[in-house]
């Protein structure tokens, strides 16, 4: 198992993805993805999702970690369909550091 924290390994998978968007869609399955748009990425993420939701339920933790995997992939083709930099979500982490969830959620 890879000794490497999960921001170096988001930081590499959104480089590989960054590259893969101008590939024909027959030759990447991330390029294929970001042909769809936004639209099509979110119902894929949204499948990945509920993958991952099933997992822990049923208590499964290598598969959890599998589909959690599959869930952070697919979000980040989705944040790069949507023209939404992962440094804009790290911002906005980053503004509710500190901050009680219930806090925040009342911010809204």
């Amino acid at each position: 198992m890879p000794d490497e924290t999960l921001g170096a390994a988001v930081d590499k998978l959104t480089a590989t993805i960054a590259s893969r968007g101008s590939a024909s869609p027959g030759d990447s399955y991330t390029a294929k993805l970001l042909a769809g748009g936004p639209e099509a990425c979110a119902r894929k993420f949204g499948e990945e999702a509920i993958e991952a939701i099933v997992e822990a339920v049923r208590g499964d933790k290598e598969r959890l970690a599998d589909e959690a995997a599959d869930v952070i992939y697919h979000l980040l083709v989705l944040l790069a369909a949507a023209d939404t930099p992962p440094a804009a979500v790290a911002s906005a982490l980053a503004r509710r550091r500190g901050m009680s969830g219930l806090e925040e959620k009342a911010r809204r």
